[in-house]
């Protein structure tokens, strides 16, 4: 199971690594930078960018919306289209959110630190 759990991981920050760097250096190749600059951006962004999404999605309330069906509802600043109808998120849902932030966080550093292996303005060691 753990070998499962890792294998998939693997596949996981591969598949990312891979994505961002062919559309870095597409992005890169119509914009006319340097290559070393669309990695070391393009890393760096999706990085952050997975982050602050895995931030978000961890912070979300124990609150879910109970119906999809789309009835306008009545408030006081007016009508809304949409049920607003809440309900507690089970266990299984509050989990796989905390789950999910952490493999969303988890890979953003991992880009970002490829990011900073990659820049070459600054030296590690």
């Amino acid at each position: 199971m753990l070998r499962a759990a890792l294998r998939r991981l693997a596949i996981a920050v591969l598949l990312s690594v891979a994505v961002t760097a062919a559309v870095s250096l597409l992005i890169g190749l119509v914009v006319g930078s340097s290559i070393d600059r669309s990695l070391v951006l393009g890393f760096y962004l999706m990085g952050c960018f997975l982050m602050v999404a895995g931030f978000f999605l961890g912070n979300r309330g124990p609150a879910r919306v109970k119906s999809e069906s789309a009835r306008p509802v009545a408030t006081p600043f007016g009508v809304l289209s949409g049920d607003r109808r809440l309900r507690w998120a089970t266990l299984g849902e509050q989990e796989e959110a905390i789950n999910t932030s952490a493999v969303l966080v988890g890979l953003g550093i991992i880009l970002v630190a490829i990011g900073v292996l990659l820049d070459g303005r600054h030296s590690i060691f």
